[in-house]
């Protein structure tokens, strides 16, 4: 619907409220007074206008008319105030200008954004003007309304727009509202006269690096799942500038224009408009929900905004799901119709004149030079570009050999040449699919050791990767509603293969030493490229999306030219993608039977080393902070212990050799002690403890347990710091007893402390020896030990009894971020089969604060001895895993008392209110029997 099909009477009666307001002046004089009695007034018909503003949005989800319909409430509010401030408060007041800069000069307005205005004086003006327009702003101010104003002359405006470039864009949108025309008009002439003639290339160059830095300071990318609709990439202050542009450079008003300016096709100005409608319609949306200028569409609203615009599930893909994936690929039409505007722009020869900036001049003036090896294609100024206008449609296979001559040649691309292939993608159809040459090229691309990625991500940008692989394209601009992904599954994609590279180039040993070792190796790279791009390919589907993969796999990579040996590579590889991180994230891998189980499902060395180096291409590419050194540890002692078992280095001596070995090299190596020292400390520990820890720790542990019993000290902490694992090891001494990994894990809690891991020891004497690995926060050690210390000491404060740890939860709880959008029914998995000695209980859920406390607290109250804990969480969801036995030192094989561990964990796991679950608290009762004698794997 176009703005001049809107009734806008509808929305306010403005001669009734003019009259109202009239009727009001003349019963009250003083200046206050007036005020006060027009505010309910100006405040009650913003708000009838403004909630039938947000019905008809309802109704017709038109976001850019609902932008329109509050932007004539706006005027029309203001209108009527400035009527009552000239004629009964400053008659001078009439003499001004009350004009909409900004989005508001636009005549478009969200529901909660600013009001920016521009009040014109002329040039010989008062202090009862000013006033005018003070009086004027006061009872905006008190309606609520936070307004961005400026008071200038017509000079001011000019002199101030030629040295500030957010000057110039407002006065560039500046529309009259209201007060004296001639005035308004007089700045109008005068600013395309003095500052926009002859300044047009300066204009573009300004806005295009404003806009590029306003990409980077948000993450440079469109596909963040939660996405700044109004300031990120693909966002509608991408559609402002090109507007600004638009209207600057070519003199137009409405861009319908750019159609007959040859800027735009018809299709591509309908593609505008129905992107600027759909992002004001989130937009709108977003404000009337939350009752404030929100531009961040968080998790928090996606489903009430998907709801709202009439979206529904479908198979695979739920509603909130399917609105994300339209937002970023509007997102991306955006980038499209950026690229197109920008090709435009070029084709301008103004834009050569003399004293253009550098940028501009490297942008528009065309030095055209062949390429070596090809006629198709030629350089302008280190950019890509066609050699003649037929060169895709003559040969299609072009779209992907330009590619290709870029990744080679290292060359920018074109706007020009992008322009030209976004709208020839028809020409990608089935016969350029199967085309030997167009797949031998991609494969070329994808597997280049330059910058695949880079290729990719621009082939993506353009269309053409959807396009060549339709299953890649249906992945395109589709999210995951979840905390744990950052990106959309294209563009995790595309970062995995960027790590691939990495990897590949040594660039990254620092972070992947074992990754970067082994991939010199690695005889089947190409399967290894193909593999990590298309892992997740089919996300989105009803059936397990790593089957749905391998079988997409089993069709795709002969087609791109791989033989039938590397064809199943890249099946096992997708079909198991998620074994090693699993099971170096939720498993004991001090426990032999996690290796052996993990060693039959790779069977073999080579696949070992591909399924490592995916599962970090995989993980790094989640999101920024998913990796970190500890998870890098885990899947490294994954490694190297398969790699034993598959080269038949496992060792079968039985463990009451090897922990008497133990033994007595950690005897020896106290050889500086007194030999009662030697024969206490070295004897102190059980078998599961020499087998599971190092030496180097055995020894840090018997001086922090020599230290503590010299100073007569029942309870102790320490604290050690690991930069390169990214974790802090916080190592608790204390009398034993069942609760004390609950509240051990509280304190954490409480701390803010991310627990990932914990091995649990008990000690001959009957005291409990626990370390707690947590996350790192800080990069300097000293900070960081800092923070590990202020844990320490809340264990031990919590310990002692000095603080009661259900409070500091709870406290904890209300400045905890809430993961209310989401909801994952809570799931106990208990099995006798993944240990031969233990019993171990997966517990799934949505995380909150305190939770790993309150499980614990339970396993302790079922009667169960917790030997080890694995604390994973992925976003907003936890998988955390206990290895358990009975108080006898048994695996729990009753099934009625499995069946009711399971029940009771899971009504601990159910989210409850917070006050609630701290009055229920087990924790709140800490005086307990001592633990049974613990051991860990």
């Amino acid at each position: 619907m176009a703005r001049h099909d809107i009734d806008f009477t509808e929305l306010l009666d403005v001669d009734a409220l003019r009259a109202e307001c009239r009727a009001v002046m003349k019963k009250v004089r003083p200046h206050l007074e007036l005020r006060a009695a027009l505010l309910p007034i100006m405040r009650r018909a913003s708000n009838e206008g403004r909630n039938k503003a947000r019905d008809l949005l309802n109704a017709d989800g038109s976001g850019l008319n609902c932008a329109r319909r509050i932007s004539w409430i706006q005027d029309q509010i203001i209108r009527v105030l400035h009527d009552v401030v000239a004629t009964a408060v400053h008659p001078e007041g009439k003499e001004i200008t009350v004009a909409a800069v900004g989005g508001y000069g636009r005549a478009t307005l969200a529901p909660g954004s600013d009001i920016d205005l521009l009040f014109l004086l002329p040039p010989k003006n008062s202090d009862e003007m000013r006033k005018a327009v003070e009086f004027l702003l006061y009872i905006l101010w008190d309606m609520g309304f936070k307004v961005g104003h400026a008071t200038r002359t017509v000079e001011e405006c000019i002199r101030l727009s030629k040295t500030d470039m957010t000057i110039r864009t407002a006065i560039l949108e500046a529309r009259l509202i209201c007060g004296c025309e001639i005035l308004f008009a007089d700045l109008e002439n005068r600013f395309d006269r003095e500052v926009v003639a002859d300044t047009g290339a300066e204009f573009v160059s300004a806005k295009l690096a404003e806009r590029d830095q306003r990409h980077q300071k948000s993450g440079d990318t469109r596909y963040l799942v939660e996405p700044n609709v109004k300031e990120g990439k693909g966002g509608l202050r991408d559609l402002h500038t090109l507007f600004w542009i638009a209207k600057y450079y070519y003199r137009v008003k409405d861009t319908a224009e750019l159609v007959k300016l040859g800027v735009f096709s018809r299709s591509e100005i309908r593609l505008f408009e129905k992107a600027d409608d759909f992002l004001w319609a989130v937009r709108c949306h977003m404000h009337f929900l939350t009752g404030k200028a929100e531009e961040r569409l968080s998790f928090d609203i996606q489903r009430d905004i998907a709801a709202a615009l009439g979206y529904h599930e479908r198979p695979g893909l739920s509603s909130v799901e399917r609105f994300m994936k339209h937002y970023f690929l509007v997102a991306k039409d955006v980038g499209d119709l950026t690229r197109i505007f920008c090709s435009a722009l070029e084709e301008q020869q103004a834009k050569a004149a003399p004293g253009l900036a550098t940028r501009v001049m490297s942008r528009f003036t065309k030095r055209l030079h062949k390429i070596p090896g090809t006629t198709d294609f030629v350089t302008d100024r280190g950019r890509i570009t066609l050699a003649s206008p037929d060169v895709f449609s003559r040969d299609p296979i072009n779209i992907i050999r330009f590619f290709h001559v870029a990744d080679i040649n290292q060359l920018e691309l074109h706007p020009d040449a992008l322009k030209k292939m976004t709208r020839s993608l028809s020409l990608i159809d089935h016969s350029v699919r199967e085309n030997e040459e167009a797949n031998r090229l991609f494969l070329s691309i994808l597997t280049s050791r330059r910058e695949p990625a880079l290729m990719l991500r621009r082939m993506n940008e353009a269309g053409v990767l959807g396009r060549f692989i339709p299953e890649f394209g249906k992945v395109v601009a589709m999210m995951q509603f979840n905390m744990y992904h950052h990106y959309t599954v294209d563009e995790h994609l595309i970062r995995s293969v960027e790590g691939l590279s990495e990897i590949d180039k040594g660039e990254v040993e620092d972070i992947h030493p074992l990754a970067t070792k082994i991939m010199p190796g690695i005889e089947e790279r190409e399967a290894l490229y193909v593999a990590v791009l298309i892992h997740d390919i089919a996300k989105g589907r009803q059936e397990d999306h790593s089957i749905a993969g391998a079988r997409i796999a089993r069709k795709l990579c002969p087609r791109l030219g791989l033989n039938p040996k590397q064809t199943e590579i890249v099946v096992w590889l997708i079909e198991k993608h998620l074994v090693m991180s699993m099971t170096s994230q939720t498993r004991d891998l001090h426990d032999r039977k996690t290796i052996t189980d993990f060693a039959e499902v790779v069977q073999s060395m080579d696949r070992l080393k591909l399924l490592l180096i995916l599962t970090i291409c995989d993980t790094r590419a989640v999101g920024p902070g998913v990796w970190n050194g500890w998870k890098g540890q885990l899947l490294r002692t994954l490694y190297y212990e398969t790699e034993l078992l598959l080269s038949g280095g496992f060792s079968e001596t039985p463990r009451r050799e090897r922990a008497q070995v133990a033994e007595e090299a950690l005897y020896k190596a106290l050889s500086d002690w007194s030999e009662k020292d030697r024969k206490t400390y070295s004897r102190l520990h059980y078998q599961p403890y020499l087998l599971a820890v190092s030496l180097d720790d055995q020894l840090r542990h018997a001086a922090f347990i020599r230290d503590a019993d010299h100073a007569g000290h029942a309870l102790a902490t320490m604290v050690r710091t690991d930069a390169f694992r990214a974790i802090t090891e916080i190592t608790v001494l204390a009398p034993d007893h069942p609760r004390l990994l609950s509240i051990i894990a509280g304190a954490c809690a409480a701390a803010g402390a991310n627990i990932v891991d914990a091995q649990i020891f008990t000690t001959g004497d009957g005291r409990a020896l626990d370390t707690i690995l947590i996350n790192r926060e800080f990069n300097v050690d000293e900070d960081e030990l800092r923070r590990a210390g202020t844990i320490g000491r809340m264990i031990e404060d919590v310990l002692s009894g000095k603080r009661h740890l259900p409070e500091v939860i709870a406290t904890r709880a209300r400045t905890r971020k809430k993961t209310k959008a989401f909801h994952i029914p809570p799931s106990v998995t208990l099995s006798n089969g993944l240990s031969n000695k233990f019993t171990v209980i997966e517990v799934e859920c949505l995380d909150r604060t305190g939770l790993l406390a309150d499980i614990t607290a339970c396993l302790a109250d079922l009667s169960l001895d917790i030997q080890s804990a694995r604390i994973t969480t992925f976003g907003e969801k936890v998988i955390d895993t206990f290895y358990v036995t009975d108080l006898v030192g048994h695996k729990v094989t009753n099934e009625n008392r499995q069946n009711g561990i399971v029940d009771r964990l899971k009504q601990v796991m159910t989210d409850q209110d917070d006050e609630a679950k701290v009055k229920a608290s087990p924790l709140a009762t800490p005086e307990q029997p001592a633990r049974k004698t613990k051991a860990s794997a």
